[in-house]
């Protein structure tokens, strides 16, 4: 059977060729670089011929998942219509269509300098080559092509993802872990968000399937430390939190390799201060000064606990809470696959990253998204032990059952039944009424219909110019973190007290706004300052069962001026 035979069955596996550990690897060179591949024929007998036509049959393979793993994604990034995060948009897409259009709001992170535009200049190219085409007159178009480009990335990060866990473990291992990956929740949810997390664990997945501290070379999956430690530089570019992972990874290689001169004096000094200063010279160009993007983002997350503004979890939060949720029914194969495997090394490189973020006080989901799929590789493994014939589980050579267990049939069972409504829900469902409140704004703004907009919600609540796409006046409750401590925000002002303080904006009216938006909780108790104003509901969109950490925030009302 051919390399990535999964491929073609994804869910009737072959017998594959599974490493119970990963032991310290042997060097094939002097020097221990760990950079080359095997020799063309690695002294096995076979002659060019036999060689040459595997690697076609190889490289017809990879592409075939990469295109089935796209056409997966773009399905994917249709899919989602909710809003989870502000930073999908604000400090990415909006970033990029103010570079683009000329207008755009920069958050208060940007005129701090603790971004780079590394990562918002990826769609600026996007919306530079909608705007050449005169295709940025869609508005649909317009909101769903970033999500579209985020789909290519994520597909190339799951044909990573299954050449990192075929390289690992084989076949069997590597069709099992793809069907985690494809099939948990979180990922469906979130890959195809434009979040600098997004990419970082792309670009994470790739780096460690080059890494020789990693695996072991082999000819069909040769490790390559140059490349590797290009991507990693990236993926510390493009979020410098990364940094925790390659810290990792990079203290492993040093231990293990032969030349430690050698892979610090030539291989990460050079690389490293290459990729950082390409990004600052483009950090340079886009600010207009110097800035150096990872130092600010050091002294205000870390040094000065920036992040605690926008809230705290206790220490424990991604072992007892978070990761679980994100790995959910996954959670007890991952476990199982990490003890069986006794893969140490990925397995305290996940236990690592979440140590460190639990040392902070700020915590959220997508931080430590770049572990995940490392996670669902330990799940595969399991599933796979599942599958394995009796006689063979303590064998390298697994050989699945002709026929599926009741046990394994269980399994795969209750995780897509698990898995699939959670992923459907939340990316249809769960908080879809300000994504769908800006693309109806949108569409009466490119009618002409919209003059300007008020948003009286908590801030950053709703996508922004990114997508509403017309260069009218809006405005929204600001919540800028404050160097005074105490100080309130305007939208913890608002929330506070909505009537007091809309009356007081309302009497700073040079000309009142033509279009009103809110979440119905704060509707009752502007009923009548919306009347007294002269406005009406024109649409109601539903946004939420359940409250996330506000009052139940059910719907989101879109009023008009009647006087315009």
């Amino acid at each position: 059977m051919g390399l990535y035979s999964a491929y073609y069955k994804p869910f009737n596996f072959s017998p594959a060729c599974v490493l119970p550990t990963m032991e310290i690897r042997k060097r094939r060179n002097a020097d221990g670089d760990g950079d080359g591949a095997a020799s063309a024929n690695g002294g096995d007998g076979r002659d060019s011929s036999t060689v040459s036509s595997k690697s076609i049959r190889v490289t017809r393979s990879t592409r075939r998942i990469f295109m089935f793993c796209l056409a997966f994604r773009v399905v994917n990034a249709l899919l989602i219509q909710t809003y989870f995060n502000p930073d999908e948009h604000w400090q990415s897409l909006e970033v990029a269509h103010r570079t683009v259009f000329g207008y755009g709001y920069m958050t208060w992170e940007w005129k701090r300098g603790i971004r780079s535009y590394l990562h918002p200049m990826l769609f600026a190219f996007l919306y530079k080559l909608l705007h050449l085409t005169a295709l940025d007159t869609t508005p649909y178009l317009m909101s769903k092509a970033p999500r579209l480009l985020q789909s290519v990335f994520s597909a190339l990060g799951d044909l990573y993802f299954y050449k990192l866990s075929h390289a690992l473990y084989g076949d069997n291992v590597a069709s099992w872990s793809f069907f985690c990956q494809l099939a948990n929740w979180f990922m469906f949810f979130c890959m195809n968000r434009t979040f600098s997390n997004c990419l970082e664990t792309v670009l994470t997945i790739m780096g460690l399937y080059y890494w020789p501290c990693i695996r072991d070379s082999s000819k069909d999956h040769p490790v390559n430390r140059k490349l590797g430690l290009v991507i990693a530089a990236l993926a510390c570019a493009v979020r410098p939190t990364s940094a925790i992972i390659w810290l990792y990874v990079g203290t492993l290689e040093l231990f293990l390799t032969p030349n430690k001169v050698k892979f610090v004096v030539l291989e990460v000094i050079p690389i490293g201060s290459l990729v950082l200063g390409l990004t600052c010279l483009l950090d340079r160009l886009m600010y207009g000064s110097w800035v150096i993007v990872p130092l600010n983002f050091l002294k205000f997350n870390f040094l000065s606990s920036g992040g605690d503004y926008y809230g705290t979890h206790p220490w424990h939060w991604y072992f007892s809470q978070g990761f679980l949720v994100m790995l959910f029914t996954f959670t007890p194969l991952s476990v199982a696959g990490m003890i069986k495997s006794k893969n140490h090394k990925l397995s305290a490189l996940i236990l690592w990253v979440l140590t460190i973020y639990s040392l902070l006080g700020h915590k959220e989901f997508r931080f430590v998204l770049p572990v995940l799929p490392i996670a669902l590789i330990f799940s595969g493994y399991a599933l796979a032990q599942m599958e394995a014939s009796p006689s063979s589980i303590t064998k390298k050579k697994q050989v699945p059952r002709k026929k599926w267990s009741p046990k394994l049939t269980l399994s795969v069972l209750f995780l897509l039944l698990t898995n699939i409504p959670m992923a459907l829900y939340m990316s249809l469902f769960h908080q879809r009424g300000t994504e769908d409140a800006m693309n109806y704004l949108s569409e009466e703004a490119y009618k002409g219909r919209v003059k300007s907009i008020l948003f009286l919600m908590p801030c950053h609540s709703t996508p922004y110019y990114s997508t509403l796409h017309s260069n009218i006046p809006m405005q929204f409750l600001d919540c800028t973190p404050s160097e005074e401590k105490g100080q309130v925000d305007e939208s913890d002002r608002f929330m506070m007290d909505p009537l007091g303080f809309v009356s007081e904006l309302a009497g700073n009216w040079s000309e009142r706004p033509s279009h009103i938006v809110m979440f119905a909780s704060e509707e009752i108790k502007l009923r009548d300052f919306i009347i007294q104003h002269s406005f009406r509901e024109v649409k109601r969109f539903f946004h939420a069962h359940f409250k996330v950490d506000r009052d139940l925030q059910s719907s989101v009302v879109v009023y008009a001026n009647i006087e315009d």
